[in-house]
């Protein structure tokens, strides 16, 4: 039977498969908004591996993906609606509950380890099902750093849109800019094109300066990961100067038009203990012992990058309390737009109320109300909340993500997923990433019963 728009595999009724290993790989189409062309796998990664490995690929069709179909019946895939016939089904992100199938192996973006309550119903039909689900985001080496991911391009795409929205609200306050250049991310026609704009504006602002504006512009950023990193190459093209924490602390910044400060963990939190000393493993494991410090550099900077991994137990970056105590008629802080690559809703930017999407990229929060209004006019600071900041750079995004992605497929379509999980013969970095087995929550995933039933 065919599948219906949007479906992951072509059969309604829910039906079992035979084979125990994953010769046959589907992929399906992505459809969560107009903006997601990403795909897992580009065309000639999938060549490859049909060539070197012997296996067979099934792809839903898209008119939206920034690989056409042509592209992928090009390289060999089959271009059909129905996945029926396929052990394991690629995705970028989460596969709606109603189009799961009995027992198949996905492999996606979740958003389920934190206990996500919007993700639960999806999770629990995965139980239900019988089905094996692999999380991208889990899928790390021996010491926990990720292997596979799209965060250097939320990095890029975050800093561009979050200096698109500084450029416009400087003129809202009367400051002409060359950072009005800026376009949004989405229409650079690929990352090159965007840096090389870049720096041409990056080449006016040294010759020239920031037009009207007379003071430096402090572009912070908070956390130094791979988030970050995308930012800090895209503020590369631009002619910045560093600073550290301390030297914007103590106002003795180095001269240029545009100063960058990073932020790490002891910048942003203190030991609650009178003279004991910040210890990083301890934060990560007791941060309960640690009191957020970060607004006092708050009053220094007039554009904050946030990238860092964030829950509730957490201490916040910005709060609601400081932003009501700051904004409001006659007052004007410096700090002027917040960039929320991380995009946790009320999270460690407690001002962020919602996400957004890349044509209108922010809003400003009404410190006195807590209301928020669209674009950059406002008593408040602008905030940019793009969730799916990569989507913004689909060709790109897709081809770092395949490079990673196509040496594991070969270990994935090799495993009897029949088996137990304890003897699944998977190597350890996938291993770990099997949230859900045969319709069981694998042991480190266990906690997550909890949230899945309530």
């Amino acid at each position: 039977m065919a599948a219906t728009n949007g479906s992951t595999n072509g059969s309604t009724n829910g039906s079992t498969i035979g084979p125990t290993t994953g010769s046959t790989i589907g992929i399906r189409r992505e459809d969560k908004n107009e903006w997601e062309r990403r795909v897992p796998l580009v065309p000639a990664d999938l060549s490859d591996l049909q060539r070197d490995n012997g296996l067979r690929f099934l792809v839903q069709p898209s008119t939206i993906r920034v690989f056409s179909d042509d592209e992928y019946r090009g390289a060999g895939a089959e271009v059909t609606e129905d996945l029926d016939p396929a052990q394991i089904v690629l995705a970028v992100k989460e596969i709606p509950s109603e189009l799961l199938r009995n027992e198949r192996v996905y492999v996606y973006f979740s958003h389920v380890i934190k206990g996500q309550s919007y993700n639960m119903p999806m999770l629990a039909r995965l139980l239900e099902l019988g089905a094996t689900l692999i999380d991208y985001e889990k899928i790390a080496d021996d010491d926990g750093r990720r292997l596979i991911f799209f965060s250097l391009h939320a990095g890029y795409a975050g800093m561009i849109e979050s200096l698109w929205c500084l450029g416009q609200r400087l003129q809202h306050l009367g400051q002409t800019t060359p950072l009005l250049q800026v376009k949004h991310a989405y229409e650079y026609s690929h990352l090159e094109h965007a840096k090389a704009e870049l720096r041409r504006i990056g080449d006016e602002i040294a010759g020239d300066g920031l037009g009207t504006r007379t003071t430096p512009l402090v572009l912070g950023v908070a956390g130094y990961g791979n988030v970050a990193r995308g930012c800090q190459e895209i503020l590369a093209c631009l002619p910045v100067v560093e600073a550290t924490p301390q030297q914007l602390l103590d106002a003795e910044l180095p001269v240029g038009p545009l100063v960058s400060v990073t932020f790490k963990e002891e910048d942003m939190v203190a030991p609650r203990e009178s003279g004991a000393s910040f210890a990083l493993q301890d934060y990560y494991e007791h941060p309960e012992k640690y009191v957020g410090r970060f607004e006092r550099f708050l009053p220094h900077i007039d554009l904050l990058m946030n990238t860092i991994y964030w829950e509730e137990r957490y201490p916040r970056l910005v709060t609601k309390a400081w932003a009501a105590s700051q904004y409001g008629p006659g007052h004007q802080p410096r700090l002027q737009v917040i960039g929320d690559i991380s995009c946790d809703i009320d999270g460690s930017i407690e001002l962020t109320a919602k996400s957004t999407y890349p044509d209108d990229p922010c809003y400003v929060y009404e410190a006195g109300t807590g209301e928020i209004r669209s674009g950059v006019v406002g008593e408040g600071p602008v905030i940019m909340a793009v969730d799916n900041l990569p989507c913004e750079l689909p060709r790109e995004s897709s081809e770092h993500f395949s490079t990673v992605l196509r040496a594991m497929v070969p270990a994935l379509a090799a495993t009897n997923w029949q088996a137990d999980f304890a003897e699944l013969e998977l190597p350890s970095h996938l291993a770990r990433a099997v949230i859900v087995h045969r319709g069981h929550l694998t042991p480190d995933y266990t906690y997550l019963s909890e949230f899945v039933h309530t």
